[in-house]
C-alpha cells in the first residue's frame, strides 16, 4: 500500500520540483527531491516484496481472469520468464515468445491493487487533511481529487492499449518515435501484452556512448513529441520518467529510436486551456512580458504571475525578464532557485490550488522532461524552443482557420502561417550556423575582408 500512496502522491513531488525553485543538483536523484514523498526508502522494501514479485505465480489468490492465463501459459507461449523484467507498485512486465517466434512483453497488475486502491486513496485524503490541520499553508486536498480521477483510469490495462494506439496513430509522422504494438487477444483489463522493446533508459549515457547515440537528437526529438502533445493535440502522455522512455538503434533502420512505455495516464487538455498555454509559452519564448502576465492570469495564476513563470520554466525571474531563450542556466540561477525554495513555499501551495487542474499533471511532466534534460545537459536548448515555437505557431492557425468564415481569409492564416514557419527555420539554419566549423569560418573570412 505506501507504494501506491507514494505513486499518487509523486505528482505534488514533481509539481514542486517543476516550480522556479527547482530543486536540481547532479549528484541527486529527481526521484527523491521532495519531503511529499515521504519514506520513499522503507516503501521500496514494502513494494518489491515475496508476495508482490511472486504475483504471477500466486495468481489464484485473483481473479479469474489472472487463473485462466496461468492455466493457459504452456498453451500461448513457448517460453514465459517469471522472474519480472521490471516492477513497480502497480504491476510488474514479463518477457515471454509467442509460438510465431514474436517476443512479448507482460504487463500483470497486482492482484491486490484493485481491491486497495481506493483504500489507499481513503488514506491519502486523511493524511492530505491531518497536515493541513497541522500546518495550514499545506493545502493540497487537490492531490486527493487527482488521485480519485486517475488511478481507475491507470488500473484499466485496456484503456492504456487505447491511449497507446492513439498516440501511434496521432504520431505517426515522426519515424524516431516507436510505440509497442498491442496484443489485444492476450489483453485483459488487468493483463497488457504488447511487442517486447529493448533499450536504454534516456538518462543512461554511458549506454548512448556505447551504441553512438547522439544526446542532442533524443533531447531534441523528445522535445518535438512532447510539444506536439501538448500544443498541437492537447493529449499528453504524463509519466515521461527514465524508464519509461527507452532509446535505441532500430534493429531494421539502424536510426535511433524514442520507445515510449507505459500509457496508462493521458491528459486531455481543454482547447481554450491549450491555446492560452500556447499563448503563455510564446510570450516567455519571446519575452513579451505583458503577454506573460495576460495569459498567466488567465489561467488562473492571479498576482502570483511572476511566480507562475518561474513554475513553467524552471528559471529565476530574473532570467524571465532577461529572456529565457537569450540568458543560459548558470550554476548561481540554480542556487538562487534552491535558496528560495522554503521562503515561497506558500506562495507555490496558493498558486497549485489557483491554477486549472490540467496544469497539475503538465508541470509533472515538465518536469520529468526538464530532469532528462539536466542528465543529458542539454537544458534550456534553443532547440526545445524552436521547436515549441513551431508547434504553438501550428496550433494557432489550425484554431484560426477552424474559426475562419472564408476560403480567402483561411488562405491568408495558412500564407502568414507558412511564413512564420520560414522565418523560425531560417532562424535555426542560422543558429546551426553560427555554432558549426563552417559558421566559424566564415565568421573569419569576413573579418578577414572587412
Amino acid at each position: 500500500m505506501a507504494g501506491r500512496l507514494l505513486k499518487v502522491s509523486s505528482l505534488a513531488t514533481a509539481v514542486f520540483a517543476s516550480s522556479g525553485f527547482y530543486f536540481y543538483s547532479r549528484q541527486l536523484d529527481l526521484n527523491d527531491l521532495s519531503v511529499v514523498r515521504f519514506g520513499r526508502a522503507a516503501a521500496t522494501t514494502a513494494v518489491i516484496s515475496y508476495d508482490y514479485l511472486t504475483a504471477f505465480k500466486h495468481v489464484e489468490h485473483g481473479t479469474d481472469e489472472y487463473w485462466a492465463i496461468k492455466s493457459k501459459l504452456s498453451e500461448l507461449f513457448v517460453s514465459f520468464e517469471e522472474k519480472p523484467q521490471g516492477a513497480a507498485s502497480l504491476a510488474q512486465v514479463h518477457k515471454a515468445v509467442l509460438h510465431d517466434g514474436r517476443t512479448v512483453a507482460i504487463k500483470v497488475q497486482h492482484p491486490k491493487v484493485q481491491r486497495q486502491s481506493s483504500k489507499d486513496i481513503m488514506v491519502i485524503e486523511v493524511l492530505v487533511r491531518a497536515v493541513h490541520w497541522l500546518f495550514p499553508d499545506f493545502a493540497f486536498m487537490w492531490l486527493v481529487e487527482e488521485a480519485k480521477k486517475n488511478m481507475p483510469l491507470e488500473l484499466d490495462f485496456l484503456n492504456e492499449g487505447l491511449n497507446a494506439v492513439k498516440v501511434s496513430n496521432m504520431l505517426a509522422d515522426f519515424p524516431f518515435l516507436k510505440i509497442p504494438m498491442i496484443h489485444w487477444d492476450l489483453s485483459t483489463r488487468r493483463i497488457l501484452t504488447m511487442e517486447f522493446a529493448e533499450g536504454g533508459q534516456v538518462n543512461d549515457r554511458d549506454y548512448m556512448k556505447k551504441h553512438h547515440i547522439n544526446v542532442n537528437e533524443i533531447s531534441e526529438n523528445l522535445g518535438k513529441i512532447y510539444s506536439e502533445m501538448i500544443f498541437v493535440h492537447g493529449f499528453v502522455h504524463c509519466d515521461p520518467h527514465p524508464g519509461n522512455v527507452l532509446v535505441r538503434k532500430c534493429p531494421q533502420s539502424k536510426k535511433t529510436e524514442i520507445v515510449l512505455l507505459d500509457h496508462g495516464l493521458y491528459q486531455v487538455l481543454q482547447p481554450d486551456f491549450r491555446l492560452d498555454y500556447c499563448r503563455l509559452w510564446q510570450a516567455l519564448i519571446n519575452s513579451d512580458m505583458s503577454g506573460m502576465e495576460r495569459y498567466s492570469r488567465r489561467l488562473g495564476a492571479g498576482d502570483l504571475y511572476p511566480l507562475f513563470a518561474c513554475v513553467l520554466t524552471a528559471r529565476s525571474w530574473t532570467a524571465v525578464n532577461a529572456g529565457i531563450t537569450s540568458v543560459p542556466v548558470t550554476h548561481s540561477e540554480d542556487v538562487e532557485i534552491r535558496s528560495n525554495a522554503a521562503q515561497y513555499l506558500p506562495q507555490i501551495s496558493e498558486l497549485l490550488n489557483r491554477v486549472p487542474r490540467q496544469m497539475l499533471l503538465l508541470l509533472k511532466t515538465n518536469d520529468l522532461l526538464r530532469g532528462i534534460e539536466t542528465t543529458l545537459q542539454t537544458r534550456a536548448s534553443s532547440s526545445s524552443f524552436i521547436n515549441m515555437s513551431r508547434c504553438c505557431i501550428r496550433a494557432m492557425a489550425r484554431h484560426k482557420r477552424s474559426k475562419a468564415r472564408s476560403g480567402r481569409r483561411r488562405l491568408q492564416i495558412t500564407l502568414a502561417e507558412s511564413l512564420s514557419l520560414w522565418k523560425l527555420s531560417a532562424y535555426e539554419l542560422l543558429l546551426w550556423l553560427k555554432g558549426s566549423m563552417m559558421g566559424h569560418w566564415l565568421a573569419a573570412l569576413l573579418a578577414f575582408l572587412h
